[in-house]
């Protein structure tokens, strides 16, 4: 099974409210961008770390790939995303996080989940860490 077809089926288990193979549910998230090339919408499922601050991160490690991954790509260009985590669904925009404020996030990260040391190391680029800033609801949202 291709990841086109992995993510089809995580993302239909996340929106049924059920468990997830292979998954925790606890940290994962549905993140929808806009193409930066098509302008269509292109859902993904990621895992998410809260910060000590309680902000809403995701990491863009693409498994330690040397390219950042399309979604990564989507955002830049279109900042304005939807987010799907637990039962709520709303707008945010989001923002690569840069400086010390990048360095502290990314070592809390590495410290929580070592692997993303891994993808560091074989990625051979700085790994861009987003802060997803709620900044509106939809329906589906109480």
């Amino acid at each position: 099974m291709d990841v086109s077809e992995i993510n089809k089926r995580v993302i239909e288990q996340f929106r049924a409210g059920g468990e997830i193979d292979g998954m925790h549910r606890e940290r994962l998230l549905l993140l929808t961008t806009t193409g930066a090339r098509s302008g269509r919408p292109h859902t993904t499922p990621m895992m998410f770390h809260r910060d000590g601050d309680g902000r809403l991160l995701v990491i863009a490690s693409n498994a330690g790939a040397p390219r950042d991954p399309d979604w990564y790509r989507n955002l830049v260009a279109h900042p304005e995303v939807r987010v799907e985590v637990g039962d709520h669904a709303y707008r945010a925009t989001a923002t690569a996080l840069t400086g010390a404020d990048r360095e502290r996030a990314w070592a809390e990260i590495k410290a929580a989940y070592p692997f993303f040391a891994d993808h560091e190391a074989k990625a051979g680029r700085e790994i861009p860490v987003v802060e997803l800033i709620r900044s509106g609801q939809f329906a589906t949202d109480q």
